[in-house]
């Protein structure tokens, strides 16, 4: 069987953990990921703290094929993400030259000064590899298996559209879903017994509710076309058999 290939996001930034800024990379990374055939494992929240993002990072990369970083390289005094990165690896960090003239040139062509803070974007730890920034030039870059990417959701994406294509993926993620007309608690017990006969397809419940009306979605997820298939019947059964009226879901392969 082919090798599963995993990731973890941290998402860098006191804003986030303040409710002032609502994250919009995670639910984007999670589609994107599955359609590679990489499974999001695990994402978390840390502030602009130094040793935390540290922390963060070299237990998440020993744990996962890639880590992906979202936040902190902007201008400002505290994005401390490509630092702090740096420490990780215990590598040095310095301005890189080619980064530098093409901020230079952007800034000078929008008639915007190329000042010291704007061009601390042009700091890249020592030995990482840039990844392409068509909206605002400022580069993310990967050291290892980090990616790091900016916070600002249209940035993150065109990073990750750079990045993407030197990713190693495993086998794809393929999903069905059933509608069904009762509750979690009327088909756990079903379900719990099912998940047991299925230990390769994940199989997971989520209650939904339409005015006056109430039910559970159960999406079912494996890389084996012929397992999934087989337990969407045995659940879709068992979802009638108690009363549930299940009904296919319309899906896509994430």
């Amino acid at each position: 069987m082919s090798e599963t290939v995993t990731a973890a996001v941290v998402v860098i930034g006191n804003e986030i953990l303040s409710g002032r800024t609502r994250d919009a990379n995670i639910a984007f990374l999670a589609e994107n990921l599955t359609d590679l055939g990489i499974r999001l494992k695990e994402v978390r929240v840390v502030g602009d703290v130094e040793d935390e993002i540290v922390a963060a990072v070299n237990e998440l990369r020993h744990r996962h094929t890639y880590v992906f970083t979202t936040g902190g390289i902007g201008p400002t005094h505290d994005d401390i993400t490509a630092d702090s990165i740096a420490a990780a690896f215990g590598v040095g960090i310095s301005v890189h030259p080619g980064v530098r003239d093409t901020l230079v040139a952007h800034f000078r062509e929008r008639g915007m000064e190329p000042n010291e803070a704007r061009l601390r974007m042009a700091r890249i730890p020592d030995g990482a590899r840039l990844i392409d920034n068509e909206v605002s030039m400022a580069p993310g870059f990967q050291i290892g298996n980090v990616i790091v990417m900016a916070g600002v959701p249209e940035i993150a994406r065109a990073m990750f559209r750079a990045a993407s294509s030197g990713l190693r993926g495993g086998p794809r993620i393929l999903s069905r879903a059933i509608r069904v007309h009762c509750g979690e608690g009327t088909i756990a017990g079903a379900l719990g017994t099912l998940q047991q006969d299925f230990p390769d397809v994940d199989m997971g419940s989520y209650p939904w509710r339409d005015g006056g009306t109430f039910g559970t979605s159960i999406v079912l997820r494996s890389t084996d076309r012929e397992r999934l298939d087989t337990a969407f019947d045995r659940v879709f059964h068992a979802s009638a058999a108690a009363g549930g009226n299940p009904v296919e879901e319309d899906t896509d392969s994430s």
